[in-house]
């Protein structure tokens, strides 16, 4: 799978979403995210709205499924979702039930491995029930909470390669990773680098002289299309 650069819009208004989403686009972004913050503040209308702005652009609706899964996916779906996400800390049941609305309806389902146990065997048994995307998460209240105890903060990065070996179909990583390491994603085996929206861009990297995202993105986007050629 050549790398796909994925904008997650976390944010909760949609005109924001809309704006930032084209400007993403414009620079070479591939995906859009319904972000769970979007998804919150406007549900079905925001991720409409996303779809009739953007047709043929790939939507995941970042849902984090726990329980009633078939609903959700098939609502999100009809509302122009391309990919939802269900989480593996839910019933083995509700993961089948989102796999088979992603089939009724054409769309992906990304399982989250996020607070699993053991995150390898999370991913594999997501893979297992039919899942076609691995996103491998450390959460934020986890990331923030085990670093205010004075502690290393943990990165999805640390279990990466792993995760990557042990399935078979994509992985994503998300949670807390610099651009540096969101950039790298690729030279793990993970071809799809998601990119947290708003953007914090480091001076030391990717921020252009007169400060313009757009541009950033681009160079962004252009060093992980990189790895495809």
């Amino acid at each position: 799978m050549r790398p796909i650069v994925q904008i997650s819009l976390d944010l909760t208004n949609i005109d924001e979403a809309l704006e930032t989403a084209a400007m993403a686009l414009r620079a070479g972004v591939d995906w859009l995210e319904a972000g769970t913050p979007l998804i919150l503040a406007e549900g079905l209308h925001g991720v409409r709205k996303l779809r009739e702005a953007f047709p043929g652009i790939p939507i995941v609706a970042d849902l984090k499924t726990m329980d009633g899964g078939y609903l959700e996916a098939e609502m999100m779906a009809k509302a122009g979702a391309t990919h939802v996400v269900v989480m593996a800390r839910a019933h083995a049941e509700t993961v089948k039930c989102v796999v088979q609305a992603g089939r009724d309806f054409g769309v992906k389902v990304m399982g989250d491995n996020m607070v699993c146990p053991d995150m390898v065997a999370g991913a594999r048994w997501l893979e297992d029930l039919g899942c076609d995307y691995i996103v491998h998460h450390i959460g934020y209240d986890e990331r923030r909470g085990i670093a205010a105890q004075g502690l290393r903060m943990p990165s999805p990065m640390d279990q990466l390669r792993e995760v990557v070996e042990a399935v078979s179909i994509p992985v994503q990583a998300v949670g807390g990773l610099s651009l540096e390491q969101a950039i790298r994603c690729p030279e793990y085996g993970a071809p799809l680098v998601v990119l947290g929206a708003p953007l914090t861009i480091d001076a030391d990297a990717f921020k252009t002289a007169d400060g313009d995202l757009e541009h950033s993105l681009r160079l962004i986007c252009d060093a992980v299309h990189a790895y495809g050629n």
